[in-house]
């Protein structure tokens, strides 16, 4: 025989829904170049355009 349940818990409020991210297009950001450089949390990243047209960041 099954075993009865007598109350159930209920389910957690759903997540709010998240903002949507920002989207900027590489030609924005690279304005016309093959590469920039972009500083965060006191170190520089360099942002390049590879020879296949890929997309690379390095610290």
């Amino acid at each position: 025989m099954p075993k009865q349940i007598d109350s159930v818990t209920p389910l957690p409020p759903p997540a709010p829904p998240r903002p949507p991210v920002p989207r900027l297009g590489s030609g924005a950001l690279l304005q016309g170049g093959r590469e920039l450089e972009i500083t965060h949390a006191g170190k520089i990243y360099r942002l390049r355009v590879t020879q296949l047209n890929k997309l690379i960041l390095t610290a």
